[in-house]
């Protein structure tokens, strides 16, 4: 297993995810209807919006998984922060990075992760949207487009922008057909 690096802005991202005032904070609707419908829409048991704080990866909105936290040293979305694009890892069972990880070869038994990177208005990546499933995965290009859309929403939502001010079109093929 290897354990996420720090970005090289580790202290902006920090003080960006404080400034929202939102870590450990009651579920919102706000944000458990999107999580339910990425669950629903990408047929995975699992979606969360995952925050990455110093030491540990605290889930805003959670669906499928009991838990409201894990250790950010084992957390896939400690990875996808780390890059612009979403992460994807279609079966971590074969990714060196994951296949001895604990959430992989214990419970919740992680085998697909799709997490599209929470990014702020100043580019910080304060978390994820994330996919889970507990069998190999992968997504289409449609798919990931649509990641891609829900993720602005809900970075739309943690700093209060209205859904007109979020920039650019969905990438998303045949979207507009």
């Amino acid at each position: 297993m290897r354990p996420p690096a720090l970005p090289a802005t580790e202290a902006q991202r920090i003080a960006t995810l404080r400034d929202l005032l939102i870590l450990d904070t009651e579920p919102e609707a706000r944000f458990d209807l999107i999580t339910a419908y990425a669950a629903s829409q990408f047929k995975v048991p699992i979606a969360l919006v995952s925050l990455v704080d110093t030491d540990r990866q605290w889930f805003k909105s959670c669906i499928g998984l009991e838990a409201s936290e894990t250790p950010r040293d084992i957390s896939f979305c400690g990875h996808a922060i780390l890059q612009p694009e979403i992460l994807e890892v279609s079966d971590a069972m074969v990714d060196p990075r994951f296949a001895d990880n604990p959430l992989v070869v214990g419970d919740p038994h992680i085998r697909f992760y799709a997490g599209c990177p929470l990014v702020m208005a100043n580019g910080e990546s304060v978390g994820t949207l994330c996919l889970i499933d507990r069998k190999p995965k992968r997504l289409s290009a449609w798919e990931r487009g649509h990641l891609a859309v829900l993720g602005k929403m809900v970075a739309a939502e943690l700093q209060g922008v209205s859904a007109g001010a979020v920039e650019g079109r969905p990438n998303i093929p045949a979207f507009y057909a």
